[in-house]
């Protein structure tokens, strides 16, 4: 399945990754970047390799290694291949061709790639670039909290507490960038652990606008993530309802459904409303 919770856990913190694993995330991200100090990536590195084989039914298992230029993407990825992973997530991708490193430095592992994308003010004139990087790049997610410290902002928010223009800038060009990429769209951070219902408005405005998931930095975050990217009961009837009128005049470009005209592109994203309803039942 498409996950819809992407669970971000420094590696360095045992305590922090049994939860993760033990959460209702459809992935966890074991983070040896930004939240291990330089002095402590050896170490966070063994407890990956400590770490169990996956249990059926547990959530999808990924590492965000440190950049490609650092001195220790090379430790990193040489500790990947030897732990029971589904995939990768490069930081602070800036362009394709670093995706494209990457795939091959790892092309025997046949592992999923996942870009981290908007996070330098560079990046978001290299989006175009990630269209054909390669063939593992499944997922590229937002990272404009990055972008507000590399641009010196005192702050993402215009004064209603809403976005700045920038910071919406730089996101719809990830959802987009994505989109053209053939990779799923992840919305970004939400970082205030405690305001259950702004992540949640956040979350369903996301989907509303076309990501298929969000970064969580807390367990607590998982289950109105979950439910944001979730399909509705209502939507799921629509969506049936859509499927089943082109079934029975397959013939048809457009018809109607209730009161409303529904063309062939509108048949697809019912198809896709139906298809996430089923993988979040697995």
């Amino acid at each position: 399945m498409t996950p819809r919770s992407w669970l971000i856990v420094p590696a360095d913190n045992e305590e922090k990754i049994a939860a993760a694993l033990g959460s209702a995330a459809d992935a966890v991200i074991f983070d040896l970047e930004d939240s291990v100090a330089a002095s402590e990536k050896a170490r966070a590195r063994d407890i990956l390799r400590g770490l169990g084989a996956r249990t059926a039914g547990g959530p999808s298992r990924w590492v965000r290694i440190n950049p490609l230029e650092s001195e220790f993407s090379g430790p990193d990825i040489g500790c990947c291949e030897e732990l029971e992973l589904d995939g990768l997530v490069l930081p602070k991708a800036e362009e394709g061709e670093q995706v494209r490193r990457l795939a091959m430095d790892v092309m025997e592992a046949s592992w999923r790639l996942h870009a981290m994308v908007g996070a330098t003010p560079a990046s978001l004139f290299g989006m175009d670039s990630f269209i054909g990087a390669a063939a593992s790049l499944t997922t590229m997610s937002c990272g404009i909290d990055d972008l507000s410290t590399a641009l010196g902002a005192s702050s993402k928010f215009d004064a209603d507490g809403s976005l700045s223009f920038t910071y919406r800038l730089a996101r719809s060009l990830c959802l987009t960038a994505a989109r053209a990429a053939g990779a799923q769209p992840v919305d970004g951070v939400f970082r205030d652990v405690t305001d259950v219902e702004r992540l949640r408005r956040e979350a369903e405005a996301a989907r509303r606008e076309g990501f298929t998931g969000k970064l969580a930095i807390d367990p607590s975050q998982v289950e109105v993530i979950n439910e944001a990217f979730t399909p509705t009961a209502e939507e799921v009837a629509a969506a049936r309802a859509i499927v089943a009128a082109f079934e029975a005049e397959p013939r048809r470009g457009s018809l109607a459904v209730g009161a409303r005209l529904i063309d062939r592109p509108r048949l697809a994203q019912a198809r896709g409303v139906l298809q996430r309803a089923g993988a979040a039942k697995e």
